[in-house]
């Protein structure tokens, strides 16, 4: 016995991040990077005084009540935290974590990756140029959409949305529309971005509709068969936040139906599970989420996961503290 606080990991994590939990704690690493099932999840409640895992981990209110529960915090890997019962964890007096602000720059950058990988058709000329079927340059070959001075509409401008609306304005002179109920007027009009009162005014008015809300009851499948309807039929849309903010089937079928000229989706709603039809189309772009993936900000989320360890078990108060 070490006599130091024991963290169980759900998943491979950064070596360097790795490396400081060991230093840390009596740590538990997942050295076959496999996702824990829900068995292995509840011995791992049981078993050790934290637990720190992923977005993809259910931390779920039976676990969370379960009898002989050890760990008293749960130290999330992800800004966003809707894979936890976050209610349950308050009524059993477990404290929940996150790790915000360090992935808005590579998750903005990956936007505009999509964005531009579907108005331009970038996936498909790279099939159709590993496939060997490309014949050489022609004048109407895989024409697509220009993004430089177009209209992008963003649902939610919080730290994300508006990285995203800094790099359409200024990289591509875009004007930029966006809707948040969170949001106030000086944070667009510092960006020169247009707020508009519902999510119907953006859908109306934009060529690109980039989606930057988080999970929630109030968002799941925000964008529906009636929103899907409300989009232009040369629009795009492009979701980097979270898959069941997209009712998928209602995607599919304004695909299908042309309602929509394309879409661009790093997440999915029943991850890692893609809808087959999805998984046929040309004019559909598909990351396996990629947001926040660089060197750089997965060891800054780790080390932020670690410092609220850190800090619960100095007897501080973990400063990403959600419940």
């Amino acid at each position: 016995m070490s006599g130091r606080p024991t963290v169980v990991v759900t998943r491979r994590l950064p070596a360097r991040v790795e490396d400081r939990l060991r230093t840390l704690f009596d740590a538990r690493l997942n050295t076959a990077d496999t996702p824990l099932d829900e068995a292995a999840l509840a011995g791992a409640m049981r078993d050790a005084d934290a637990l720190l895992p992923t977005v993809t981990d259910r931390i779920t209110a039976g676990l969370l009540s379960a009898p002989g529960r050890r760990v008293r915090i749960v130290s999330n890997f992800g800004v966003g935290f809707n894979n936890i019962d976050v209610s349950a964890a308050q009524t059993h007096g477990v404290v929940v974590t996150n790790t915000p602000d360090v992935l808005t720059d590579d998750t903005a950058d990956l936007t505009i990756t999509l964005l531009l990988m579907v108005a331009r058709r970038t996936g498909e000329g790279e099939r159709l140029v590993r496939a060997g079927h490309w014949t050489g340059w022609r004048p109407t070959q895989m024409l697509g959409t220009r993004v430089t001075g177009k209209t992008l509409g963003l649902i939610g401008f919080g730290r994300i949305g508006r990285a995203v609306a800094a790099r359409a304005r200024g990289g591509f002179g875009m004007r930029v529309l966006w809707h948040d109920p969170f949001a106030s007027e000086s944070d667009g009009a510092a960006l020169g971005a247009e707020r508009r009162d519902t999510i119907e005014e953006v859908l109306a008015d934009s060529d690109f509709v980039s989606l930057h809300c988080p999970a929630t009851p109030d968002t799941h499948h925000l964008m529906n068969a009636t929103r899907l309807a409300a989009m232009r039929p040369e629009a795009f849309l492009i979701n980097t936040s979270r898959g069941d903010v997209v009712e998928e089937g209602a995607l599919v079928r304004a695909l299908d139906d042309k309602a929509i000229a394309g879409a661009a989706l790093d997440v999915y709603e029943r991850e890692p599970s893609v809808s087959r039809a999805l998984l046929t189309m040309e004019n559909v772009v598909l990351l396996p989420h990629l947001g926040s993936a660089t060197e750089e900000t997965r060891v800054a989320m780790g080390n932020r996961a670690v410092d609220n360890l850190a800090a619960f078990f100095g007897g501080g108060t973990p400063r990403d503290r959600v419940a």
